[in-house]
């Protein structure tokens, strides 16, 4: 791993040999001082604490705290969205979430979390009851207690009627009644598949008599691949596959010199990494709130803008002499599904739609996007950009073909609203004859543009 890679003087402090003590090194010692003290601050402080009577104080760090991570607010605010549906939440059980990366070291042991599954449940649990969990990852106890159910060994403190063939009994065990057990609608599984060390890394490294500093950066990757599956079927509803990259650093300055019958070997320095299974613990919070999008058929995109690693979209501005091209198509486009942004003309705004991959219904939470355009609609004119995945490749003749069957599912959606098709009209569509994608941010392309208005 990168830690690993991290060599031996990019730790702070790690090797300090003072020896001897002939005349005419004080100066040298008098400023090493100065240099040992840089690296202090980068100390975490910690306080002593004497817990029992007689026993030596033990070290006590920072408090516990909630395990916080960049998809917090994300989770918090798409709670919201679910719950104002006011809809019976869903159903949702966590399988085997695996590490099958195979990374293994001797001396550290796993390199990935083998807590996978546990940091999905989690991430529903921050749903704060939008969606409730089915335990399936360690049913044991209850198994076990249903057995003792069914041979009436199980009680409760309590007395319990029952009715028999003699007429009602009074019995001291739990009876059971079959369907007891609530059932799924969906689960989750999947697992963590790549980890590549090192992809990019570089630094510089100057000396003279063996004196002079040191920096360094390194990166590396992970990636996750998850899906959710209908419990009654054993259909996949939806796949996800994310990747993350990781950074760090290394900086220090060394000395190794021989001043008389004195060998002084200082190094300083400091080394620091985004955490590993912090990343991973944040990189599936987002693919399990992509999933619970797909079978609950609310957009996440707009509360996605709120994860503190997102990176805001700035507006479409207007093309200096004409107003109504503020949809120009040299532009990235508004943010998926996201708020309006405004122009020159506050009345204006711009909304985007995303289908997915050779698909013509409106899905994964477009509800709330058409009610954007609804809502817009009535102050002013609203652009429409309609989206795909930059993976769907199809010939123009074909393209063109899905994309009327979009527009078309579009202006059924919006005249169930109370908007009339005649206001509805194309501003750009690619030429029929180009085969090339007009690609809007990573990972998208864009297929059209309405003007509702």
């Amino acid at each position: 791993m990168a830690a690993q890679a991290a060599g031996r003087w990019g730790m702070a402090g790690k090797r300090m040999g003072l020896r001897g003590a002939g005349s005419g090194c004080g100066a040298l010692r008098s400023a090493a001082l100065p240099l040992l003290a840089l690296a202090l601050p980068g100390c975490a402080s910690f306080t002593q604490q004497r817990i029992g009577i007689g026993e030596e104080p033990i070290v006590v760090g920072p408090p516990v705290r909630d395990n916080r991570t960049p998809m917090d607010a994300a989770l918090a605010c798409y709670a919201g969205w679910l719950g104002s549906r006011g809809n019976k939440p869903l159903v949702i059980a966590v399988g085997d979430v695996r590490d099958y990366t195979g990374k293994y070291s001797v001396n550290e042991g796993n390199a990935i979390t083998q807590g996978g599954a546990l940091m999905v449940a989690s991430a529903l649990g921050k749903l704060r009851g939008s969606v409730r969990i089915a335990e399936r990852f360690d049913p044991v106890i209850a198994e076990r207690e249903l057995a003792y159910a069914d041979r009436r060994q199980l009680g409760d403190g309590k007395v319990h009627d029952l009715a028999g063939p003699s007429g009602k009994q009074v019995v001291p065990w739990v009876p059971y009644f079959g369907g007891s057990i609530a059932a799924s609608d969906y689960y989750i599984v999947g697992g963590i598949t790549e980890l590549n060390y090192d992809i990019r890394s570089g630094g510089i490294e100057t000396g003279v008599n063996a004196v002079g500093p040191k920096a360094r950066t390194y990166t590396q990757s992970v990636a996750l691949d998850l899906r959710i599956v209908d419990t009654r079927s054993l259909l996949v509803v939806r796949t996800v596959s994310l990747t993350k990259q990781f950074t760090g650093y290394e900086t220090g300055f060394g000395i190794f010199r021989f001043f008389g019958s004195d060998l002084f070997d200082i190094n300083i320095g400091a080394k620091g990494q985004e955490p590993l299974q912090l990343g991973i613990r944040t990189a599936l919070e987002e693919a399990t709130m992509r999933l619970v999008a797909a079978v609950s058929r609310v957009d996440p995109e707009p509360c996605m803008r709120q994860a503190n690693w997102a990176v805001s979209v700035p507006p479409v501005a207007p093309v200096s002499g004409s107003p109504t091209l503020r949809q120009r198509l040299g532009a990235d486009g508004p943010p998926l599904n996201g708020p309006a942004s405004t122009g020159t003309d506050s009345a204006e705004a711009d909304v985007a739609i995303l289908f997915e991959t050779g698909m013509d219904g409106l899905q994964g939470g477009a509800e709330a996007a058409i009610d954007r355009i609804v809502a817009s609609a009535k102050k002013g004119d609203v652009f429409v950009t309609l989206l795909t995945r930059d993976s769907e490749t199809l010939d123009p003749k074909a393209r063109a073909a899905l994309t009327d069957r979009r527009i078309a599912a579009l202006t059924a959606a919006l005249a169930r609203q109370g908007i009339a098709a005649g206001v509805i009209s194309p501003v750009w569509r690619p030429d029929p004859n180009d085969p090339a994608i007009q690609r809007a941010g990573a990972g998208l392309q864009r297929l059209a543009r309405l003007r509702i208005g």
